[in-house]
């Protein structure tokens, strides 16, 4: 074993933690308390090992973008119900050097053959893992030839470098973690479906893996030595882009439609940034095909004429302008919002200044908006039809800055929780499909979301950056969550701007967002006590668990301060 992997191990599996595992008693793995002093360069991911693995990479004089795949690659192992390589991503980078904001779109694509009705039976939408579970849903994998176009761009260490990492882990194993466990076991009857699932993440009698079992995944391992080798072209031509079509088109249940020369005709797109004022900040998201970027604009522009920094962070009023924006935003973000290469998205119009200063007027300080409706904010755009709610899943987040000022926000995601529970290389392909509208069209008029061949599905991913006035970078963020996404990073950023929260407080203050039109509050939290004041303003609430995966770094005049999400099991590991 070498000495790098043995100090991953150690750093996962603490002493004390060791002892009780050799006593027979699960370990729990939890995470560590934000840095207690600044730093110059910071990882902050969802799991220790993948940190720890970006960390080794700035240690040995990579960038932050190479950091980001030592990560990616490390998460495909030890978190693969949220991302891998067999998925997508998100990237915001900033690059200190030039001082430009850059959004690399490593979104899926649906195949050549995916017509606007995939997910309808006899002119009915699909039950959502009906459609989930199987081929049908999984879309074009775009996360490793993103990455490696970013790579060109921004790296420094050589790719190979970059992968060794995972390889170590995946051929000698890490233990698993309670979470990684849990979801296993509330999974079980749909992961175990698929042979090379089943003979992964389950004990030789079928149970789910416990707490603390050694997991390897040599043939994840293998997958990686290929990459390492090949580059993204070993995923996306010879061998494995074969397997994926044939998992994919021969599913017995639910096959899909991909083809090799799908995933050979994959390409990344480097974006323009979506940077929108607000207060004395600039705030940098994704542009579509994300929707996450536009509505976290739009969700700020509409608090940007109320003084939320007047207001207590767990007070009724804060979290009555946080769901009365977040409402309307999200109205607009359904009727609007999908992939521009495919439709007509009125973006600048959605962010201008007087349209959101007239939507800003539809709100009262007292009472919630009855039935927030999208508004018209170019008369040459489409007549379109706003997409009915439905699920939408998984993800991982990861916050990086290097030595030099670079730095990367970038969300990852196979969608739902183990994707499409089809594994292939020792990696689950994703099931990202199923994030276009199942329906096509409402009452006659098309759903800008719907699927299309080669079209990228909306997401809510929302990778972010903060700059002050002068153009220096002041946060960089995300989240884990879905469609909740949207709210968690909105209230993050009311947190670290407004309120002036350091990183662990904004990242573990309790939840109040609107998800599509509801108000959702944290379940177990302060937040949960507003719901009668605020049932009696008219909101819709829900009271829920919220399991959101925030990873967030602050700049101070010292450096930089980072945390993780307490609710998941990451970390934020300074260099």
């Amino acid at each position: 074993m070498t000495r790098w992997l043995l100090g991953l191990l150690l750093l996962a599996l603490p002493a004390a933690a060791q002892q009780r595992l050799d006593a027979g008693e699960a370990w729990q793995p939890r995470p560590t308390a934000a840095p207690a002093a600044p730093a110059r360069a910071m990882v902050v991911a969802a799991h220790p090992l993948a940190a720890e693995a970006g960390r080794h990479i700035l240690h040995d004089g990579g960038t932050a973008l190479d950091a980001a795949i030592a990560v990616q690659a490390v998460l495909s192992l030890v978190e693969p119900q949220s991302s891998g390589l067999g998925g997508g991503a998100l990237l915001m980078h900033w690059d200190a050097a030039t001082h430009r904001v850059s959004a690399w779109d490593g979104r899926e694509t649906a195949p050549a053959a995916a017509t606007p009705e995939l997910f309808l039976q006899d002119g009915r939408p699909l039950a959502f893992h009906a459609a989930a579970v199987g081929g049908r849903a999984v879309g074009v994998p775009g996360a490793l030839r993103m990455l490696e176009a970013a790579h060109r761009a921004h790296g420094r260490l050589p790719w190979a470098a970059l992968l060794a990492p995972a390889i170590a882990l995946a051929e000698q194993g890490f233990p698993v973690s309670a979470r990684l466990s849990r979801q296993i076991a509330a999974d079980q009857d749909r992961l175990a479906t698929d042979p090379a699932a089943r003979a992964l993440f389950f004990t030789a009698e079928g149970a789910p893996l416990p707490p603390g079992a050694l997991l390897r995944n040599p043939a994840l391992a293998a997958t990686l030595r290929a990459l390492a080798e090949r580059g993204a072209a070993a995923l996306h031509e010879g061998p494995i882009a074969e397997a994926i079509a044939q998992a994919v088109q021969h599913h017995p249940t639910n096959p899909g439609r991909m083809t090799t020369a799908d995933l050979a005709g994959y390409m990344p797109r480097r974006r323009d940034a979506l940077c929108t004022p607000y207060r004395v900040y600039v705030i940098c998201g994704f542009p579509p095909p994300s929707s996450g970027g536009a509505t976290v604009a739009m969700t700020l522009g509409l608090l940007a004429p109320q003084h939320i920094a007047a207001l207590a962070p767990g007070s009724v009023q804060a979290a009555h302008w946080l769901g009365q924006a977040g409402r309307l935003a999200f109205a607009d973000r359904n009727r609007w919002l999908a992939d521009a290469d495919f439709v007509a998205v009125p973006l600048a119009g959605l962010l201008a200044p007087d349209y959101l200063a007239a939507r800003a007027r539809l709100l009262r300080a007292d009472q919630a908006l009855a039935a927030p409706q999208p508004g018209e904010p170019d008369p040459a755009a489409p007549a379109l039809a706003s997409q009915p709610p439905q699920r939408e899943h998984g993800t991982s987040h990861v916050s990086i800055v290097d030595g030099a000022g670079n730095a990367v926000a970038m969300t990852t995601t196979v969608e739902d929780v183990f994707g499409a529970r089809l594994m292939v290389g020792g990696f689950l392909l994703n099931n990202q499909l199923t994030d276009f509208s199942f329906l096509p069209e409402v009452d006659g008029r098309p759903v800008a979301n719907r699927v299309q061949p080669g079209k990228r599905p909306r997401s809510s991913m929302s990778p972010t950056l903060v700059f002050n006035r002068q153009g220096g970078l002041e946060a960089v963020l995300g989240s884990a969550g879905g469609g909740r996404i949207i709210g968690h990073v909105a209230q993050a950023l009311v947190a670290l701007l407004d309120w002036n929260l350091p990183p662990d407080q904004a990242a573990a203050l309790p939840h109040v967002a609107a998800l599509n039109d509801r108000l959702e509050l944290e379940a177990d939290t302060s937040a949960a006590d507003l719901a009668p004041a605020l049932q009696q303003r008219g909101f819709p609430v829900e009271v829920r668990p919220n399991f959101s995966g925030l990873n967030i770094l602050r700049a101070t005049t010292g450096g930089w301060l980072g945390a993780s999400d307490p609710r998941r099991e990451g970390v934020a590991l300074a260099e």
